[in-house]
């Protein structure tokens, strides 16, 4: 029989070749020499569990898979009557043999039970090695055009795997804040890629390309395209559903849970976002929970549930680290500001703003910087700050309306509005009540939400509107826009 290898070191050389790690690689990103490496991996130095964690760090290797790599080992050598637990002098004492015949009695008793673990742990170190080539083949797409990018995965395989598939629906969800466009062009192109045929489970490219439309349909919602999101979340749903049995758990289904809940709350249907979330809870595996509690704040606040919208952020707070996911604390931290200021607990809200517009900055996105200016100028109108809120919401309304976002331009530019009403600069309000009107029809606004500009409109231009027709106009507007059937009642 060849000298057995000490367990540790045959796991750190297996989950290594399963990476596509080669020594070399390792030790660079250690800052260690190669031939250590070597010696622990070999049995010439002794490997501790604690010292494999630390080795396997690089590799992005979670403490479980590590352990149930360890586990493989011995199981295959309880198996095979081999000692799991070799002599550093090759030879095994009477003690030994006897552990050895009781691992092998567990092994036999338990090998039922293990086999889903085992299958788990393949499909775990399948995906870890299956995302390191996407992203080196991701990497490269990136660098092209869209064009050249569309005929780089229709010649080539290597572009069309699952992997690549989620990095662009990945990239997708980072672009959305943005750049819109960016976003869009990210899933269309996961969606080319989950069509295309790549060797795989035919069943599981259905899964693919449900995730990837769920993505597509994301972009939709983002960019206020209700309808077609809509439609694109039907496509999702089928082929999701169709595809269940060929998903062997590579794809995240938390998240297109979450997307899809995210949707119908824009559509006003709250409770059903409320169920989809609870069903994503269930199924969470990927530590999605901080982005299900900040969804659930918001299907909460649209149903005017502001109280408990704070306490769902509040929960999702110590699961965010900030210095990782800055975006997620943005947004986050603009949420819970915005319940707030529903509240009128503008004093709390402002204590808030600093650490706000400190990510903002950091981040450097526009419409997150947009979006920071108009809680800045919601708290400092709701403190008082008359000056600074009318500079803020000004462009606020400005901007939101020259990018073509009617419902937000609209809010932001009916706060303002109430403090032009205040000063008595009617004038005003008559011009902006016009440019809002115009926003509404040119992006075919709902009905009843256009009716109920109009009021306002007609109410500007006769100088007998009011900073109470305003502010119920402003409360209509924002729960209106995600339920095209309610009307707006005259004062």
């Amino acid at each position: 029989m060849p000298k057995l290898l000490p367990r540790l070191g045959v796991a750190l050389t297996n989950i290594r070749r399963a990476l596509g790690w080669s020594l070399g690689e390792l030790a660079a990103a250690l800052g260690k020499p190669q031939n250590l490496l070597s010696d622990y991996e070999r049995g010439k130095k002794t490997l501790t569990q604690e010292k494999l964690e630390e080795l396997a760090a690089p590799m992005g290797v979670s403490r479980e898979t590590i352990e149930e790599t360890v586990a493989q080992v011995d199981r295959i050598r309880a198996q095979a009557g081999t000692p799991v637990y070799p002599s550093e002098q090759g030879e095994a004492d009477a003690e030994r043999v006897r552990i050895e015949s009781v691992v092998r009695a567990m092994a036999d008793a338990t090998a039922q039970v293990g086999r889903p673990l085992m299958a788990n742990l393949f499909v775990q170190v399948r995906a870890a090695a299956d995302r390191q080539l996407a992203q080196g083949a991701w990497d490269r797409l990136k660098r092209l055009t869209p064009a050249e990018r569309r005929s780089r995965i229709r010649k080539s395989r290597e572009y069309r795997s699952w992997a690549v598939c989620e990095a662009a629906c990945e990239e997708s969800l980072k672009a959305a804040p943005d750049s819109a466009a960016r976003a869009l062009e990210y899933a269309e192109l996961a969606v080319e890629i989950a069509r295309l045929p790549a060797g795989e489970d035919p069943l599981f490219r259905r899964r693919l390309q449900g995730y990837a439309e769920a993505h597509l349909g994301n972009c939709h919602r983002v960019h206020g395209q209700l309808h077609s999101a809509d439609e694109v979340f039907g496509r999702f749903r089928s082929l999701w559903k169709e595809g269940a049995p060929g998903d062997p758990g590579l794809l995240n289904e938390a998240r297109v849970l979450g997307m899809e809940a995210s949707l119908r709350i824009e559509q006003g249907q709250c409770s059903v976002a409320l169920d989809l979330l609870d069903q994503a809870e269930a199924v969470d595996r990927n530590g999605e929970r901080r982005y299900l509690l900040i969804n659930r704040g918001r299907a909460l606040e649209h149903l005017g549930e502001y109280e408990g919208a704070i306490t769902a952020l509040q929960r999702a707070t110590p699961l965010i680290d900030g210095k990782k996911e800055p975006r997620q604390l943005w947004v986050l931290r603009s949420n819970l500001i915005q319940n707030l200021n529903h509240l009128r607990r503008f004093a709390e809200a402002d204590a808030l703003l600093p650490e706000l517009r400190r990510l903002a900055d950091q981040l450097g996105q526009e419409l997150d910087l947009l979006r920071t200016s108009w809680m800045e100028g919601w708290v400092a109108a709701g403190l008082g700050r008359r000056e600074k809120a009318i500079a803020a919401l000004e462009h606020v309304s400005r901007e939101l309306a020259r990018r073509q976002i009617p419902f937000d331009a609209a809010l932001a530019g009916l706060e303002l509005a109430v403090l032009y009403l205040e000063e008595g600069r009617t004038a005003e309000v008559r011009k902006l009540a016009e440019e809002l009107l115009a926003i509404f029809k040119a992006q075919k606004v709902h009905r009843e939400a256009l009716a109920a500009l109009t009021i306002f409109c007609k109410a500007a231009a006769k100088e007998t509107a009011t900073v109470h027709l305003v502010r119920r106009l402003r409360d209509y507007l924002y729960r209106a826009q995600h339920r095209p059937d309610l009307r707006f009642e005259e004062p």
